[in-house]
């Protein structure tokens, strides 16, 4: 007899993309990271661990919001989308009013862990990624390592603004290619200059009135 009240204890990688809202490479990317439990049948098919999707889904509060399909995210013009991910909120705070006034006029997302900025990357592909590196539970570090292979981070620039210097990255293990080191306190200068250049090289809505300062050369 079946029982429709028994809740599945595992799912496909299809069902956990739809149920995390990112792509079923991106979840197979996650369960070769670790980020995600699974087992393979006899067949060679993954099962995925429906308690670690929800652990996933529920590890935060401020939950990741609705995927974007691929035909919206071609669609243009649209404003420059940065996610920034930093588990100090006030300077989640302060980022977010610093960057909404830059002349592009960017829509700006925060996440107060990795593991947010791993499912918000998976929803909303942003085209400017800053991040911290020294967070709890999962770091900027091993984040970035997930991300390096992520269809859907493939066209975003990466930045890192943290308080540690050229020898300690290199002691937990680098970071991945391109990825920019900022210092702190937040360089928001030089974060502007690059959101400057995305904007130059894309086709983003801007603001007609900022048009000639958010599309200016970078200053280098």
């Amino acid at each position: 007899m079946k029982q429709d009240g028994i809740k599945k204890t595992f799912c496909t990688t299809r069902e956990a993309a739809l149920l995390l809202g990112v792509s079923v490479g991106t979840v197979q990317l996650w369960v070769e990271s670790g980020v995600l439990e699974a087992w393979k049948t006899v067949g060679g098919h993954r099962r995925v661990m429906r308690d670690s999707v929800d652990r996933l889904l529920h590890k935060n509060s401020d939950r990741a919001p609705a995927p974007v399909p691929a035909s919206d995210i071609a669609q243009a013009p649209r404003p420059l989308c940065i996610l920034v991910v930093d588990d100090d909120v006030n300077l989640l705070r302060l980022y977010e009013a610093n960057m909404s006034r830059w002349p592009m006029a960017p829509a700006v997302m925060t996440a107060n862990s990795a593991i947010t900025g791993l499912l918000m990357i998976g929803a909303k592909h942003p085209d400017f990624l800053v991040t911290d590196l020294h967070m709890p539970d999962m770091d900027g570090f091993y984040m970035l390592r997930v991300l390096r292979n992520t269809p859907e981070l493939a066209n975003t620039t990466v930045a890192v603004v943290t308080g540690l210097d050229h020898e300690a990255i290199t002691q937990r293990g680098g970071l991945p290619g391109g990825v920019e080191v900022l210092p702190k306190p937040i360089p928001f200068e030089r974060l502007q200059a690059i959101a400057t250049d995305i904007v130059s090289r894309g086709h983003f809505q801007v603001p007609a009135a900022n048009r000639s300062s958010a599309r200016a050369p970078t200053a280098h």
